[in-house]
């Protein structure tokens, strides 16, 4: 009895441990990226495409948007997806960054 309890105690823990996995924000619709304007696109057209930001912030006095889409696991396939919108003062797009280790999500640059 006691061999069969460590047994499956075993069992259950090489179970956990296989399918642990750590997600830090939420999925977010990557080909919008490709309609945000510099200049013309605004704060409410940036929440309309992407939703809520998962950090705010201010870089050199302009507000900042990070939109995260990361999930690591112990096995299995992982994801990094991050978009980094800077507004002007007016609350237009200022700049943008997009990043991915996912080869065929939204407009990123071909190696």
């Amino acid at each position: 009895m006691k061999g069969s309890r460590l047994g499956l105690g075993a069992v259950l823990v090489l179970s956990l441990a296989a399918s642990a996995c750590v997600s830090v924000g939420r999925r977010f619709d990557t080909e919008a990226v490709k309609s945000v304007v510099v200049g013309k696109t605004t704060q409410s057209d940036i929440a309309r495409s992407f939703g809520a930001p998962s950090r705010t912030g201010i870089d050199s006095g302009d507000a900042t948007w990070t939109y995260l889409d990361y999930h690591f696991g112990l096995f299995g396939r992982q994801r990094a997806i991050d978009l980094l919108v800077k507004f002007n003062a007016d609350g237009t797009v200022k700049s943008y960054a997009f990043n991915t280790d996912q080869p065929d999500a939204g407009p990123a640059a071909k190696p």
